[in-house]
């Protein structure tokens, strides 16, 4: 079986694993890769050389197609007032873990596409390359066009579907609501407005020509049905895969994973600044979700990420970025190739022996 997504990609299973930010590294992609779907790497926290790593290992274990996925983000510049009346909003937390107030706020890495990482691209020629925020300038997505490498992005609503097939996208992947992680979303600021994918998908399919993913609550083969019953030729799957063996969240994620519920996650900027769907921990529900004064993204992660690391080091998950979709109670832990076969038989495929 194939379709216009399986043949453009180069896969056999219309399955992409959705790229996770440090939860999927070189590993997972190749074991979905090797079972026929399309293996994604989140590159916005790596920075060139470890890129290059990840996809030696990648190339060590599979010659099959990858996504190598960027955001389109501007850094903005620090705006100390900010950053000081946020780090005064977090204090009372420093001082209970008993973390030292004079220590300097640490970064918060997530690199926007730039030329570094074009570069990498044409050197690793990864097969296909996907965007979070819109596009990058023509001139960057001209040059990994030229590499052969088929393009997708995120659309949270259909004018966001239409504005990237009149840019030069390949292939659109239609984010609902449900979604898990951070919002794709780059002509609107408008979170209630944001759509469920069931509603999303046949109006993006409606609106454009050229082929749709469904992404956001789809973690079992009922979500696969209806994903492509609604009119997406693939799906795009990420809170499932976090389950697997290969997943490198920690144990504190890992089990709030599985006991978390379908109202349990939310929207909110408190860990990055921007807006992400994540597991309610106690960061979030005391200090947001949604918090006008987390500086603008990526910039709020810095002053939690004491906070995190001294929280995890007990065991705890209270001011981690426990990113999840509303699906998660429909995960079931195993290999990601399984999975990922398992995802496909729903809808009829099946990968080659």
């Amino acid at each position: 079986m194939a379709n216009r997504i399986t043949e453009l990609l180069g896969i056999e299973l219309p399955v992409i694993q959705a790229p996770m930010v440090a939860a999927a590294l070189g590993d997972m992609v190749a074991a979905v890769a090797q079972a026929g779907g399309l293996g994604s790497l989140a590159c916005p926290a790596l920075d060139a050389q470890q890129i290059r790593a990840e996809m030696a290992l990648i190339r060590s274990l599979t010659d099959r197609p990858v996504n190598l996925n960027f955001f389109c983000h501007r850094q903005p510049a620090v705006d100390m007032a900010r950053e000081m009346a946020w780090r005064a909003r977090l204090q009372p937390y420093y001082d209970e873990l008993g973390i030292d107030p004079a220590l300097p706020i640490p970064s918060s890495v997530r690199h926007p596409f730039g030329d570094e990482m074009c570069r990498v691209v044409e050197e690793s020629r990864p097969g296909v390359v996907s965007f979070h925020f819109g596009l990058p300038s023509p001139e960057l997505l001209a040059r990994v066009k030229a590499t052969g490498a088929v393009v997708l992005s995120s659309a949270t609503t259909v004018a966001e579907a239409v504005w990237l097939e009149q840019h030069g996208c390949d292939a659109i992947i239609a984010q609902g609501w449900e979604a898990g992680g951070h919002r794709g979303m780059f002509l609107t600021e408008d979170i209630d407005g944001q759509v469920g994918t069931m509603a999303l998908v046949p109006q993006i399919v409606d609106a454009v020509t050229l082929p749709v993913i469904a992404s956001g609550g789809i973690a079992d083969g009922r979500g696969v049905r209806a994903a492509l019953a609604l009119g997406a030729e693939a799906v795009q799957v990420g809170t499932a895969y976090l389950l697997c063996p290969e997943s490198r969240i920690s144990p504190a994620y890992r089990a709030a994973l599985e006991v978390t519920s379908d109202g349990q996650t939310r929207l909110s900027n408190v860990f990055t600044g921007r807006p992400a769907r994540g597991i309610a921990n106690r960061l979030l529900r005391e200090v947001g979700p949604m918090s006008p004064l987390a500086p603008a993204f990526p910039l709020a992660g810095g002053a939690s990420l004491l906070l995190k690391q001294k929280a995890e080091a007990q065991g705890s998950g209270d001011f981690s970025l426990l990113w999840s979709g509303q699906a998660a109670r429909l995960a079931q832990a195993m290999p990601a190739a399984q999975l990922t076969r398992l995802l496909a038989a729903a809808a009829g495929y099946a990968s080659a022996p």
